[in-house]
Formats: C-alpha cells, sequence, structure tokens
C-alpha cells in the first residue's frame, strides 16, 4: 500500500532522513521508533507530502492498483488517508459532533452520509454522550479518540499515527489500543510513531528502529528482541550495590550495563546469577525476560537526547 524508497532529507548541513526504504502492506501495523531527534516525525510528514523528500520516492496503491506519487498526488492519495498529529488539532468553537462533520465536508461527504457516519464514530471512540460537548471539556484520552474518530470520517485504508497515546493514563491508553487493534483487524494499514515500547509490541506487526535518521533495524517487535539481546535481564538496584555487583558478576553474564542506581545484567541463562544473589539478601533485584525496551536502549544507547 504505501512504499517509501531510499528517502533522504535535509535541513541546512544536517541529514535529519538517511536513504529510508520500507514498505507497509494492506492491513498490516508498522511501527517506527527511536529516539528525540531520530527522524521519526520527518518521515511521517514526508509520507503525508508536507515535507518534500531531497531525494527518493513515497509511493501509494490505491484499491484499484493505481500507483501514486507524493507530493504530486497528495490531494488524491489523501482522499484514503487519515492522521492523527501529535498535537490537539480540534476545533475548540465546534461539538465533537460538529468537529468530524466539518472534516468529513473536506472529503465531500453528504450532509446525509455524514449524519449515518458520525453516531457509528463516536461510538468507536466511546464518546456518544460527549456528541454536543466541546474539546475543551473532555478530557486528554477523550480528544486523543475524538481526534481518532474524526480521522476516519473518510474510511480510509491508510491511517498514520504521530505519537498516539502520549500523555495518556493508563486506562486511556488501552482504550486506545483496544481500538487500534480493532481498526487492523478490519483491514486498515497504521503508520505509527511511538516512545511506549509496550505500544509498539502490543500493535505492531513489524517495527523499524531509527537513530540519527538511519535505519539500524528492522522485524517483528520478536524477532528484534531474539536477534538483539540477551533473553534474560536481572536488575540490582541500591546505593553501592552497583560497584560491587558489577565485579561479582562480571564473569557470569554475557553483557552489564548500569543506568543510576541500577544494574542490568544480561544473560543467556541467569541460573548462576541467581544463585550467588541469593548469598546477597540486602540488595533488591528483579529477573524478567528481555523485552522491547532492552533492544532500544542496547541500539540506541541509554543517554538522554535532546528534541531536535
Amino acid at each position: 500500500m504505501l512504499h517509501c524508497d531510499n528517502l533522504i532529507k535535509r535541513y541546512s548541513d544536517q541529514t535529519v532522513v538517511r536513504d529510508l526504504t520500507f514498505d507497509i502492506q494492506p492491513g498490516e501495523c508498522v511501527g517506527i521508533i527511536g529516539p528525540n531527534g531520530a527522524g521519526k516525525t520527518t518521515t511521517i510528514r514526508m509520507c503525508l507530502g508536507l515535507t518534500p523528500p531531497d531525494s527518493g520516492s513515497v509511493r501509494y496503491t490505491q484499491a484499484d492498483g493505481t500507483q501514486q506519487q507524493m507530493p504530486a498526488d497528495a490531494l488524491s492519495i489523501k482522499q484514503s488517508m487519515g492522521v492523527v498529529s501529535q498535537m490537539d488539532t480540534l476545533d475548540p468553537d465546534f461539538s465533537c459532533a460538529d468537529n468530524i462533520r466539518i472534516y468529513g465536508r473536506y472529503f465531500g461527504l453528504s450532509n446525509a452520509e455524514l449524519d449515518r457516519r458520525i453516531p457509528e464514530l463516536l461510538d468507536f471512540a466511546v464518546l456518544s454522550h460527549k456528541a454536543k460537548a466541546r474539546p475543551g471539556d473532555l478530557s486528554g484520552g477523550m480528544k486523543r479518540r475524538l481526534s481518532l474518530a474524526r480521522a476516519l470520517v473518510n474510511g480510509p485504508r491508510l491511517l498514520l499515527l504521530d505519537e498516539p497515546t502520549t500523555g495518556l493514563d493508563p486506562q486511556a491508553r488501552h482504550l486506545m489500543w483496544e481500538r487500534l487493534q480493532a481498526l487492523v483487524q478490519s483491514g486498515t494499514s497504521i503508520l505509527l510513531t511511538t516512545h511506549f515500547m509496550d505500544e509498539a509490541e502490543r500493535l505492531c506487526h513489524r517495527l523499524l528502529v531509527l537513530d540519527h535518521g538511519q535505519k539500524i533495524a528492522e522485524g517483528t517487535p520478536r524477532q528484534l528482541i531474539q536477534d538483539h539481546i540477551e533473553p534474560e535481564v536481572v536488575e540490582i538496584y541500591g546505593a553501592g550495590a552497583t560497584e560491587e555487583a558489577h565485579d561479582l558478576f562480571a564473569h557470569l553474564a554475557q553483557r552489564i550495563e548500569r543506568s543510576g542506581e541500577t544494574l542490568f545484567l544480561y544473560a543467556r541463562d541467569a541460573t548462576q546469577i541467581n544463585q550467588e544473589l541469593s548469598r546477597h539478601p540486602q540488595w533488591r533485584t528483579l529477573h524478567r525476560p528481555a523485552n522491547l525496551e532492552d533492544v532500544f536502549l542496547k541500539l540506541t544507547g541509554r543517554q538522554i537526547r535532546e528534541d531536535a
């Protein structure tokens, strides 16, 4: 459905996207993860035709098999696309229902069609009881769900989501996940960016890991974990514990990382590490399977990144 080929984007002397190639199949959810400034939002903007690439191409395949290219065919492509941006773009002067109605008119939908679609979309977003409320009266989670409902008014085949659950509490995030999973199951393709590794692992069939604008890994969440990280992790917490434990476990772990007062021991088999830990009950510890966050931190580092 979407094919990005060798995308390059520069701002002044800084290259923010470097030779990026990926595609999205019908009914597939693809996630882009990476630190701040990795090029995620710029990639989304190129896919939307908002930022032209300096080189490379963004091509779409319409339902009839027609190939179209951004930004030349942007108006036609966007007829079958939905977008939820990072920032709230709801109109504060209109009710929830009218926010959807006005947006639907941009796609040439008739009042009769909108009268049918709006109740369905509000129900999908669990906002039927807020149809007459204005966005200023909604919680953050409700606003995000309304933005999603509005993005679906034209029945898009492809949905682009830039950090769709940022700022939401756990309950709102889980409800948003349920709705996005329902869309994928119905055949909608999704391209999303996220900083939440549990979100990426739960929603995405495939992930791209970007760093400094370059794709450094790609695969299913499970593949990335299997290919890039040891299967078991033991965490040791506490002031003073990291120095002593580092020397004690250096020969038992395949890899050791430190972050603040936490020591991370990565091992193919943590049996011996746990046996040794039983002799040190004064330390707080956690033994767990490796996860996507471990992969992310190994590939991109633990240092803080400032926004680009």
